[in-house]
């Protein structure tokens, strides 16, 4: 009889060490799946990736483009330059020291009136977000303004405040502030409700839960509000310029594209189209695609490589 009990009893203690060695197999496999791998790339895979596929977009796009001037298919150098002819005026105006005035004067407005539009947006957000009536008041009306065209806003600009810099920076909020509110809204809209049960039984409510549960929790929907906000700026900006031109504002991108056209120079208008072209890739590269892997990162919805 005692036999009989100590082997059920061993019996019992065997099936229960290999359930915890199957617990423990299925954890160690759960972790493994979960594990991020942190190692980099190679430097040739990093090339063949991401370096190589734009560098042969852009050659095949100028291979067109020189071949469109070379066969004559389209002969005419005021309506399509060649290459060659915009390189020179690109490398003219760096020579005479203008090309990075050129930049810098619109870079610099664009980049401070998206920092204004940030500080006024983003509380704008969260107060559509997170009140009720400012949402049924205000939500419709900031959707209409997303959707008009930055152009719009030009005129009226310039008559409440004449040919100066603020009537730029007005026209860069009137279009951004909008679309960075928008981004917020949206984030927070997806924020889980469990996040913001969890923060109210901590302790986290009011200002404390914003800070702590709701603007980490809708990030994602914000940098995205955020990059559409800066789109938006540049955009607004160059309107401004084309449109609002006068000496003593200087020089901008936009100012250059229209001087490229009352001269009737088209490798002017195509080297202004180039370097705005080019400002909005690297503002977008340089800043919000590495804000946007690094909050897709720290959520876990971007390996690291």
């Amino acid at each position: 009889m005692a036999s009989t009990e100590t082997t059920a009893a061993q019996d019992a203690k065997d099936a229960k060490d290999r359930e915890g060695n199957d617990l423990a197999g299925l954890e160690a496999g759960l972790d493994a799946l979960e594990t991020v791998q942190t190692g980099r790339k190679p430097l040739r895979q990093t090339f063949t990736e991401k370096i190589l596929p734009p560098v042969i977009a852009i050659a095949l796009v100028l291979a067109v483009w020189q071949a469109l001037v070379s066969f004559k298919i389209v002969d005419d150098p005021t309506k399509l330059p060649s290459p060659g002819a915009v390189w020179e005026v690109l490398r003219q105006a760096w020579l005479q020291g203008e090309l990075l005035g050129y930049i810098w004067t619109s870079v610099s407005r664009g980049l401070l009136g998206f920092f204004f539009a940030l500080l006024i947006g983003t509380p704008l957000g969260l107060l559509v977000a997170r009140v009720k009536v400012v949402r049924a008041a205000i939500g419709p009306i900031l959707s209409g303004l997303q959707s008009l065209p930055s152009v719009a806003w030009v005129p009226p600009a310039v008559i409440w405040l004449g040919l100066n810099n603020q009537m730029m920076y007005a026209v860069i909020l009137l279009g951004a502030v909008p679309s960075i509110a928008n981004g917020l809204v949206s984030g927070v809209d997806q924020v889980p409700p469990l996040f913001l049960r969890a923060g109210r039984t901590l302790g986290a409510t009011g200002l404390k839960g914003t800070w702590h549960i709701v603007l980490p929790a809708a990030l994602p929907g914000y940098v995205a509000g955020l990059k559409q906000g800066w789109a938006f700026s540049w955009r607004s900006l160059m309107a401004a310029e084309i449109i609002a031109s006068f000496p003593d504002l200087g020089i901008g991108l936009g100012q250059l594209l229209e001087n490229g056209r009352n001269a009737s120079d088209m490798a002017m208008v195509f080297e202004a189209i180039l370097l705005i072209l080019t400002v909005g890739i690297a503002i977008d590269l340089l800043i919000f695609s590495p804000l946007e892997r690094w909050v897709l990162r720290s959520r876990g919805l971007l390996v690291r490589s």
